[in-house]
C-alpha cells in the first residue's frame, strides 16, 4: 500500500532538520517544561543526602570507628551534624538516622545505597512489541529521578505534559488532514492515515524530550554524581573519568548504526501502516467479505500485514543488542576496573566500608546518566522516522485561498462553467472545454456513460479540483478569486456513497447548519422522505444512528444524506447519484420534492435513471468529457440517432 506516499530514506542532514524542527515543537509548552526543569533539579538534591545515612550507620555504628578517625573526612558542611551524633551511643545514632532515612524515603522513595532499592519513578502506561503499541508508548510516558511525594509530583507533571503534548499535534496533524484537497484520498489508505495520527505523532513527544528534558535530566545527575565523586574522593579521579569513559563508549557504539536504525525504524513504521489500512479495510468492507465468503482471504492478508509489522521491529531490536553488544567488551572491561580499584582501596585501608557505600551509589548514578546521555543520539533516529511521516503529512500542499482572496456574491441568478478543461494526475484528459449553465429556480441533470466527466464537472463548482483552463462563475463573476468558505458556504454537495456519522439523526441532519431550527429540520426531512421512517425510530431525531448509519437501510441513510443537504439551505445543490438506493415511489416524491427546492436554488443532479432525469429542466449528456447534447428530455428525444436517445432506448430494454 503506497499510504500517503513513499518516503525515501532519511539522510544525517534531514535527521538533523527533523530535529530541529521538533524542538520548535515545544514551545506552547514552555512553562510546563520550566515546571518539569525544577522538579527534576529538586530531585537531583535528594542524591547528596542519600548515601551519607548509611555510611554513618555501617562505619560509626556497626564498625565502631569513632567520628574524627574514619580515613576520610566529612565535608565542611556535615561538620555540626557529625558534632552532634559524636555525643551519641551507637543505638543513638542508629535511631537518628533511621529516622532521617524514613523521612527520605517520604520525599524521594529511596533508601540505602546499592541500585537495588526503588530511587526513581517511571511509567508507559500501554506496552507491546511492534511499533505501533511500543510507539503508543510515548504518549502516555513519564519519568522521575525520584520516587516518594517528590517522585509522584514530578511524574504527574510529566505525564499531564506528555499527554498534552501528544493530544495537541495529534489533533493539529487531524485538523490538516480534514483540510487537505478532497482528492488526496482517492488512491490512498485511510488506514496510513490513521497510523501516522495515533502512533507516528509520538515521536514529537520522544524529540522533544530527548533534546530538551533529558539531556538537562541526564547531563544533571551525571554532573552531580562526577562532582560528588571529585569533592570526596579527590585522590581517586578514576571514578569519575570512568563514567566520561563509558559515556563515550555507549555513544561510539551506536554511531555506526544510526543511519541503519533509521532505515529500520521507517520499515517498521511503514508495515504497522499497512496493517492498520490491511484493518480498517477489512472491517470497512466486511460485508461484501462474508457476502463473497473471503473470510479466510482477508485473515490471511491481514495476518500476514500484522507478523511483518512484528517483523520489521525484531529488526530494530536486533540492531539494538547489536550495539549492546559492540559496547559490552569495552563496558564491562572499564566496570570491572573501576570496582577492582574501589575493593581495593577497602582492603588496603585507603576508604571504609561506608565510604565504599558512598562512592558505590555516586558511581552507579554516574553510570546510569553516562550510559542514557551518550545513547540519547541513537533512540532519536527512532524519533526521527516518525517525524518525517508526521512532517511528510504537515507539508502537503493545502487549499489555499489565493491571494486577496474576495468574498464570494451571493448566486441570483446561475452557475456559469465556461470553457472548462481538466485532466487527471496521469494527464488523462477528463473535460474538454466543457460550458455549463444551471440556473436557479431550475434542476439540471446531468447524463452520460460512466467515466463521461459528470462528477468531476460537478466537482468545478465547489473547487474541489481546480479547471486546467476555463473558469467557473456565480452570475457571470469568476470565483477563483473567491475564498473557499464564501464559495462552499453557498454549495450543499450530496455524494453517491453517503456518509454519515455515530451520533443522533438530528446531529447528521446539522453537520452543515449547526443553528437550523427544528422546523428547518423537520422541513428538509420531510422533501427528502425521510420524516416517517425518522418518526418511527425509537427515539425519532434523537436515535443514535451507530457507526456509519449502520442500524439504517442504503435508501434511509441515502434520504438522511439528502436531507442533510436541504438543511444546509445552500443556493447550489448538488447531488451525485441521490436515487440510486430508492424504491420508485420514493424516487418519485423525492424529484417533485427537487422541483421544489429547485424554487429557491440552483439544483444539479448527476444520475443514470431515466424517472430521475426526465423531469429536469436542463439535461446535457456527457461523453468523452464533452457535453455532445443538452435539452430538455421531449427535446433531446426529439434528435433521430441522438445520444441521449439511445442512452434513453437502452433503460428502455433493459428494464424490458
Amino acid at each position: 500500500m503506497s499510504g500517503l506516499g513513499e518516503e525515501t530514506g532519511t539522510s544525517l542532514r534531514e535527521t538533523f532538520a527533523l530535529l530541529g524542527r521538533a524542538f520548535s515543537y515545544a514551545a506552547p509548552f514552555k512553562a510546563r517544561f520550566v515546571a518539569k526543569y525544577l522538579l527534576a533539579l529538586l530531585s537531583l538534591l535528594p542524591l547528596l543526602v542519600l548515601p551519607w545515612p548509611v555510611k554513618i550507620i555501617v562505619d560509626h555504628a556497626v564498625l565502631g570507628i569513632p567520628i574524627g578517625e574514619q580515613p576520610l573526612p566529612y565535608p565542611e558542611i556535615l561538620s555540626g551534624v557529625m558534632a552532634m551524633l559524636a555525643t551519641q551511643s551507637p543505638e543513638g545514632i542508629v535511631l537518628i538516622l533511621v529516622g532521617v532515612q524514613l523521612v527520605l524515603v517520604a520525599l524521594c522513595g529511596a533508601v540505602g545505597t546499592s541500585g537495588n532499592e526503588r530511587d526513581f519513578a517511571d511509567s508507559m502506561l500501554s506496552s507491546g512489541h511492534d511499533i505501533a503499541s511500543r510507539t503508543e508508548n510515548e504518549a502516555n510516558y513519564a519519568l522521575s529521578l525520584t520516587s516518594g511525594l517528590l517522585g509522584l509530583i514530578d511524574w504527574r507533571v510529566m505525564i499531564r505534559l506528555t499527554q498534552e503534548i501528544n493530544h495537541h499535534y495529534r489533533t493539529a496533524l487531524f485538523a490538516r488532514l480534514q483540510r487537505l484537497p478532497m482528492t488526496t484520498f482517492d488512491d490512498e489508505s485511510i488506514g496510513d492515515a490513521v497510523f501516522r495520527v495515533m502512533y507516528d505523532t509520538p515521536a514529537i513527544t520522544g524529540g522533544i524530550y530527548r533534546i530538551v528534558v533529558w539531556p538537562f535530566v541526564w547531563g544533571g545527575l551525571g554532573t552531580l554524581a562526577a562532582l560528588c565523586l571529585a569533592t570526596f574522593f579527590p585522590d581517586h579521579p578514576i571514578f569519575w573519568q570512568a563514567g566520561l569513559g563509558l559515556m563515550a563508549i555507549s555513544f561510539l557504539a551506536g554511531l555506526p548504526f544510526s543511519g541503519m536504525l533509521r532505515e529500520r525504524h521507517g520499515d517498521a513504521r511503514r508495515e504497522g501502516s499497512n496493517a492498520t489500512a490491511s484493518l480498517e479495510e477489512g472491517l470497512h468492507n466486511i460485508l461484501a467479505v462474508q457476502s463473497l465468503g473471503a473470510e479466510d482471504h482477508e485473515q490471511d492478508r491481514f495476518d500476514k500485514d500484522s507478523w511483518a509489522s512484528f517483523s520489521q521491529y525484531r529488526g530494530v531490536m536486533a540492531i539494538g543488542m547489536g550495539i549492546v553488544l559492540l559496547g559490552a567488551v569495552p563496558g564491562v572491561t572499564l566496570l570491572g576496573f573501576v570496582a577492582y580499584s574501589a575493593i581495593e582501596l577497602v582492603v588496603y585501608g585507603a576508604i571504609s566500608a561506608g565510604d565504599f557505600g558512598l562512592l558505590l551509589t555516586y558511581f552507579i548514578a554516574l553510570v546510569a546518566a553516562a550510559f542514557s546521555f551518550g545513547g540519547l543520539w541513537i533512540r532519536l533516529q527512532e524519533n526521527a522516522a516518525g517525524l518525517k511521516r508526521v512532517f511528510f503529512v504537515m507539508d502537503l500542499p493545502n487549499e489555499e485561498d489565493p491571494p486577496d482572496a474576495t468574498s464570494c456574491p451571493a448566486l441570483c441568478e446561475a452557475v456559469q462553467i465556461e470553457a472548462a478543461c481538466f485532466d487527471y494526475p496521469d494527464g488523462t484528459p477528463a473535460l474538454r472545454g466543457v460550458d455549463l449553465e444551471a440556473r436557479v429556480g431550475q434542476v439540471t441533470a446531468l447524463v452520460g456513460p460512466a467515466g463521461a466527466g459528470k462528477t468531476t464537472l460537478a466537482y468545478l463548482i465547489p473547487r474541489f479540483v481546480e479547471p486546467a483552463s476555463g473558469r467557473v462563475c456565480f452570475d457571470r463573476v469568476d470565483t477563483a478569486q473567491a475564498s473557499l468558505a464564501s464559495l462552499r458556504e453557498q454549495i450543499a454537495f450530496v455524494f453517491q456513497e453517503t456518509q454519515l456519522f455515530d451520533a443522533t439523526v438530528d446531529e447528521n441532519l446539522r453537520i452543515g447548519n449547526r443553528e437550523a431550527s427544528e422546523a428547518q429540520i423537520r422541513r428538509a426531512a420531510q422533501i427528502a422522505g425521510a420524516d416517517d421512517f425518522i418518526r418511527a425510530l425509537p427515539k425519532g431525531y434523537h436515535t443514535p444512528l451507530g457507526r456509519g448509519g449502520g442500524r439504517l437501510s442504503v435508501g434511509q441513510r441515502q434520504r438522511l444524506a439528502i436531507a442533510r443537504g436541504l438543511v444546509r439551505e445552500a443556493r447550489v445543490l448538488i447531488l451525485d447519484e441521490p436515487t440510486s438506493a430508492l424504491d420508485p415511489e420514493t424516487e418519485q416524491n423525492l424529484v417533485a420534492a427537487l422541483r421544489t427546492a429547485s424554487q429557491e436554488r440552483a439544483v444539479i443532479v448527476i444520475a443514470h435513471r431515466l424517472s430521475t432525469i426526465r423531469e429536469a429542466d436542463q439535461i446535457c449528456f456527457l461523453d468523452d468529457g464533452r457535453i455532445i447534447e443538452r435539452g430538455n428530455h421531449a427535446e433531446l428525444m426529439a434528435l433521430e440517432n441522438g445520444a441521449y436517445r439511445s442512452f434513453v432506448e437502452l433503460q428502455s430494454i433493459s428494464a424490458a
